[in-house]
């Protein structure tokens, strides 16, 4: 510890850097020119030089997870007399600001860059750096008093970091972002099917008729599919809340002292108000990305289910007039540049587009996870962003989607009784009465003469009037389904 005397005096000093050119900073390679209005250091600016590749940049969720990793750590390496107070003052402070995104304008760098984090993580330590020297009076590149590895990364390795970053941001996004518009538009759903429950359809399978049911069924059972996406998802989340951090290089903990990760992993818990906790074999946690990709499956499994949905919206919405014509949807925007009038299934083309994109996710991060060698796997920039990325635009679909087209959807009550009333399949219930020979016989005639299931019926002779009135009566058919229907 600092005596008294020897303790620096923290200035507040707002966020900024106003001044241009470049400034030289240095790592142990050598120099690198830096520009001289950001906070970042060289190994960032090499990067910067060597991995400009594309336009994915590392989302800056992941940056925001990194400022509780870099405080926790700090706090703990105070709290044990490894760093002194005024040390962890700005670091913990240019944490805060991290998390914050307050120095988001500072994190440019690239999706595409070293397999283990390496340098997001360097540039997290660099800026951190800089900004304690900034509110230290010091001057920025000496790496004095506050240096990025001695001091901002203590007892930690960008291999045991970014997989805890990960994990933080991560459980972030499903938490705060996709979990409450998953569960808003399910509700939704459950609402329009409640509202619905007696307004008897026909069912369709393999794109034919098939037998009654209700409307209020079908939506039932597409909030079933949601909700059961969600009780995976926050199954599988579990696996998020164990961290790497404290495993360093390999998993063996070298250079972090004894209880380092328990104590690290309970602050993290403590700032986020998440029950992380340190994971039980660093091997694993760093070895693999097993609790990443098994996450990401639950993504995949809510995209399945979305497609599902916005595909049969949008087919039972096909028309007005030529199509089936069940459900009206919203009338958001024109749907065409030639054909004036025309209002397509936007809503429901978007969503299955993102389902799409997810599923393409979800390939790539299965592929990623499966390349972790040894005591390492190096694909963890494509995972993260893959995982964020489809996190956010299925919680941005839902929203757009509850919001423009389900909360406005409404029903043609007169094309879906003109579709029972002409249904041949009600032909079903008299199978039980007459034998399933005989019943396919009459339907087989009422759709080859054109004719009514009825005059079919009652032509055929095996069934009469009164019997034909009391067994087909499509409001008795569609009692089963649902618990307690």
């Amino acid at each position: 510890m600092s005596s008294p005397l020897s303790t620096p005096i923290v200035h507040d000093v707002p966020i900024g850097l106003k001044v241009s050119g470049i400034r030289l900073e240095f790592d142990s390679l050598g120099q690198v020119e830096v520009p001289a209005d950001r906070y970042w250091g060289a190994q960032t600016q090499r990067s910067l030089q060597h991995f400009a590749i594309g336009d994915d940049h590392m989302p800056k969720a992941v940056y925001h997870a990194y400022g509780y990793v870099k405080k926790a750590c700090a706090l703990v390496n105070w709290s044990a007399g490894r760093l002194p107070e005024w040390k962890k003052e700005v670091i913990v402070r240019a944490a805060d600001e991290t998390i914050k995104g307050e120095l988001d304008a500072h994190y440019p760098l690239y999706v595409w860059q070293t397999g283990s984090g390496t340098q997001s993580n360097m540039n997290v330590n660099e800026v951190i750096s800089n900004r304690a020297i900034q509110l230290l009076g010091g001057t920025l590149g000496t790496q004095d008093p506050v240096a990025p590895n001695d001091d901002v990364n203590m007892g930690q390795s960008s291999n045991d970091t970014f997989p805890t970053a990960m994990h933080i941001a991560a459980i972030e996004v499903i938490d705060s972002v996709l979990l409450p518009q998953l569960t808003l538009l399910f509700e939704t759903i459950e609402q329009k099917a409640d509202k619905w429950m007696n307004i008897v359809k026909i069912g369709r399978t393999h794109l034919e008729d098939a037998v009654p049911l209700t409307v209020g069924q079908e939506w039932h059972g597409w909030a079933t599919q949601l909700r059961d996406a969600k009780v995976d998802i926050e199954k599988t989340r579990s696996g998020l809340f164990q961290l790497a951090v404290g495993g360093t290089a390999v998993g063996t903990g070298l250079n972090a002292p004894k209880g380092f990760s328990e104590a690290v992993a309970a602050q993290i818990a403590q700032l986020t108000n998440k029950p992380f906790v340190t994971a039980p074999n660093k091997f694993a946690a760093q070895g693999s990305l097993d609790a990443m990709v098994r996450a990401h499956g639950t993504l995949r499994n809510l995209a399945v289910a979305l497609m599902k949905i916005a595909n049969d919206m949008r087919w039972l919405a096909s028309g007005p007039r030529c199509g089936l014509s069940e459900l009206v949807l919203p009338s958001n925007e024109p749907g065409s540049s030639i054909m004036p009038g025309k209002v397509n299934p936007t809503q429901c083309e978007a969503m299955v587009m993102i389902c799409i994109q997810v599923i393409g996710d979800d390939s790539a991060v299965a592929f990623a996870g499966s390349q972790g060698n040894f005591e390492l796997n190096a694909m963890r920039p494509v995972i993260i962003n893959n995982f964020l990325h489809s996190a956010r635009i299925l919680a941005d679909g839902c929203g757009k989607f509850r919001t423009y087209s389900v909360e406005g959807t409404e029903l043609n009550r007169v094309k879906i009784q003109n579709y029972v009333d002409s249904s041949v399949m009600l032909v079903t219930a008299l199978s039980p009465v007459i034998g399933y020979q005989n019943a396919a016989h009459i339907a087989e005639k009422a759709i080859e003469e054109g004719i009514t299931l009825k005059q079919a019926a009652l032509a055929s002779g095996k069934v009469d009037e009164a019997t034909f009135e009391r067994v087909i009566n499509p409001l008795n058919m569609v009692g089963h389904g649902l618990a307690g229907a």
